[in-house]
């Protein structure tokens, strides 16, 4: 079962960041067929392998020569991991199914931000859609059902408030339309208390990078889609353990 979320993890990673570059490029990303961003050339079966065209071609486009980008194995790669733990956190349940249509939607608005700064409508509106279908399979009762809903609309509307007032006070924007309609998504999956620990997380990865990067003394904008999908994933597959070690960690017990 590993080495099959292995291989469906690498397809589905290079099926979704050929999806994200298409939608950065304002491109048809089910009908469009691939091509070298170089000279054009339509790719055949053996160039869309996952990882495996990288390797043996190493690197380079079959047809023109040039350098690929080292993002296409990377990806793969990285969805590869997240599919396998998905399924080992999981295993074959609708659990499964609704956390890794999450993953999908997350993976996918994280290489959009990351690029252009977008977070598409519809990388929050089908995991939204998912966590409503799935929900009669995994029904834990209503006031569970209802306290989900209620923190989606809490955050969301809490999160937006708040920025307004820090635009109005650093008369600069904080957080876009698409990072509101994130934090309302994870709230969504995770409830009240997983969403604070979510937002604890991304502050923190955020504020790293930001020190690594040297942005914050730049004064440059940091995309925060990524962090808060870092750490919403973080928590649906490790969020006990991350709490306890965070709680351990500052000798809460």
């Amino acid at each position: 079962m590993i080495t099959l979320c292995i291989i469906l993890g690498l397809l589905f990673g290079s099926f979704l960041n050929c999806m994200a570059m298409r939608l950065v490029r304002r491109e048809d990303w089910v009908k469009a067929g691939s091509r070298c961003r170089c000279c054009g050339h339509e790719l055949g079966a053996p160039d869309l392998i996952p990882v495996f065209s990288f390797v043996f071609s190493r690197g380079r486009c079959r047809y023109c020569g040039e350098k690929i980008s080292f993002r296409y194995p990377a990806t793969e790669l990285i969805f590869a991991g997240i599919t396998v733990l998905v399924y080992l956190r999981y295993g074959i349940s609708f659990e499964s199914l609704r956390f890794f249509i999450l993953a999908c939607s997350l993976f996918v608005l994280s290489l959009t931000d990351i690029e252009e700064r977008i977070i598409p409508n519809g990388c929050i509106i089908v995991p939204a859609v998912s966590w409503l279908v799935t929900e009669p399979f995994l029904f834990a009762g209503w006031r569970d059902m209802w306290m989900h809903l209620a923190a989606m609309a809490v955050f969301a509307v809490s999160m937006l408030l708040l920025s307004l007032i820090v635009d109005a006070v650093l008369k600069k924007d904080s957080l876009g339309g698409g990072d509101l309609k994130l934090i309302g998504l994870l709230a969504l999956y995770l409830g009240f208390a997983g969403t604070m620990f979510m937002l604890f997380f991304a502050s923190i990865l955020a504020l790293m990078w930001a020190f690594a990067t040297k942005r914050l003394k730049r004064g440059q904008i940091i995309t925060f889609g990524p962090f808060l999908s870092a750490a919403g994933l973080g928590m649906v597959l490790f969020g006990e353990r991350l709490v306890d070690l965070y709680l351990s960690g500052i000798g809460y017990y």
